[in-house]
């Protein structure tokens, strides 16, 4: 069972840890539950997904914060990936910009894996090999669909949560991830401003604003780098 609201806002609200990054909002609200994380010892290991598990995420906000999760597994693993590996043409400070947005990846999933306690699902094992990891031109598009994917994602699932807990801090969370869907989009197109596919456009009141996306829609696509599939069945819609 997970923690309740409260406790949850606690977490997140703890004092920021101070890092060195390359914008100071987004590091500040990543890194805001940091000292938590570095004081809380791992009981049981949490079992490894396997093929022969296809499941769904669970119900309610439970199910809600356990999408939230495997989303910012996917993030973390694509960014340590390329970390531990860069291409040749990438230039130093684009590497340091990179390593920067693991690390707010990595505490975004630790929180939510500490937060969801026994409910949280496994940890998944991504295949990235439909990106191009070689070059600097391919990891920038990879970064740029798996950000944008993110910012979608939170958008769409904003308000489906029952509890206005979650959604502030989901929000605040999807604030980092916005940042680093414009820097990547920076880098691969300097001075360019969001592309229409990433903007709402349906006549709609909020046209102009980020595009938002479906539990359906987006694990249709994280779906692509797992060898199960999951089903957003369960989730609230």
């Amino acid at each position: 069972m997970h923690m309740n609201s409260t406790s949850f806002t606690r977490l997140f609200s703890a004092r920021p840890v101070r890092r060195r990054t390359f914008f100071r909002v987004a590091g500040a609200t990543a890194a805001s539950s940091a000292l938590v994380f570095a004081g809380c010892a791992k009981d049981d290991e949490t079992p490894e997904v396997t093929p022969e598990q296809a499941f769904t995420l669970g119900t309610g906000d439970t199910g809600l914060l356990n999408y939230a999760y495997l989303l910012e597994q996917l993030e973390a693993a694509f960014y340590d990936k390329v970390v531990a590996a860069p291409p040749a043409d990438m230039p130093a400070t684009e590497l340091a910009y990179f390593t920067d947005m693991r690390d707010h990846e990595v505490i975004h999933r630790e929180f939510f894996k500490f937060a969801l306690g026994t409910s949280a699902i496994g940890t998944a094992t991504f295949n990235f090999s439909s990106f191009t990891l070689t070059t600097r031109a391919g990891v920038l598009t990879a970064a740029q669909t798996l950000e944008d994917l993110g910012v979608a994602a939170y958008n769409g699932a904003g308000k489906l949560f029952a509890d206005p807990v979650y959604l502030g801090l989901a929000g605040k969370i999807a604030s980092v991830e916005a940042r680093h869907a414009a820097l990547v989009r920076d880098l691969l197109l300097p001075n360019s401003f969001a592309a229409a596919e990433v903007v709402a456009n349906t006549g709609g009141e909020f046209d102009g604003l980020d595009a938002a996306k479906t539990p359906v829609q987006v694990l249709a696509v994280v779906n692509t780098f797992l060898n199960i599939t999951i089903s957003a069945a369960s989730l609230p819609s």
